[in-house]
């Protein structure tokens, strides 16, 4: 599932695509992607896009009037930008969202259909917030109390949404491995310098993988969304020498 430096390329990539664009129509080719009733899609039609962001890992193209498409790409959703008269003909696709300069395909790999499209309100926005705070927007002391509230295995606080917004299954085994902590370690039982190793190598984490995907994407919608990467130390590297200790 793309993760908090995927979600946030996605976000800066659709905003330089869209920002100031108008939204003429949506063509839905799976019904159960479309998951609300209220505001109807048809709300959005002939709204100019003001700007888009993070919602944990959910993608929020934010309109004029209060108005939110939230696209939730659980594993394997994606999203591309097309040319509207684009004839795609893939299996895959889930919607087309036709812009006045172009549409944002939304697409998802397998047979059972997990992604989702939510048009939202002010009001209603907040209903698909998880409540994790920001890992790269907290202090130390934020990160330590959110991290202990609760006796659970690190792997378990940092992938938990409704602790920390945007971590997920990869980029918390990237973590670990940098702060040199089991994933079944305690979270109450954490020393000070084990906290204080955590939050930095939560930073430092995020942080380089953002810059890094963005680099990789060159201001385009990132294509090559995966949570396998050759460039990563242990995520999908069982049975392989450590890259650190070799």
């Amino acid at each position: 599932m793309p993760e908090l430096p995927d979600i946030t390329v996605y976000c800066e990539t659709v905003e330089a695509k869209l920002k100031g664009h108008t939204l003429s129509n949506i063509r839905f080719f799976n019904p159960f992607f479309l998951r609300s009733v209220e505001p109807t899609p048809q709300a959005l039609f002939g709204k100019r896009v003001e700007g888009t962001h993070r919602l944990g890992k959910r993608v929020v193209i934010e309109f004029e009037d209060g108005l939110f498409a939230v696209i939730h790409l659980m594993i394997a959703g994606r999203l591309q930008f097309k040319p509207t008269d684009a004839k795609t003909g893939s299996k895959r696709k889930l919607a087309m969202l036709d812009f006045d300069n172009g549409s944002i395909m939304v697409t998802e790999a397998g047979t059972k259909k997990r992604a989702s499209f939510h048009v939202c309100s002010n009001e209603t926005l907040s209903d698909h917030d998880p409540g994790g705070i920001e890992p790269l927007n907290v202090s130390e002391s934020e990160f330590s109390k959110a991290l202990t509230h609760r006796n659970h295995t690190l792997k378990r606080v940092l992938t938990d949404p409704g602790i920390f917004s945007g971590i997920g299954n990869a980029y918390s085994d990237e973590i670990l491995h940098k702060a040199k902590l089991s994933p079944i370690l305690q979270s109450q039982k954490m020393n000070d310098e084990q906290i204080g190793a955590l939050f930095k190598a939560v930073q430092s984490t995020l942080v380089e993988w953002t810059k890094h995907l963005r680099d990789e994407a060159g201001g385009e919608i990132p294509e090559k969304v995966t949570a396998f990467r050759p460039e990563m130390a242990v995520h999908g590297k069982y049975g392989e020498p450590c890259p650190v200790c070799e």
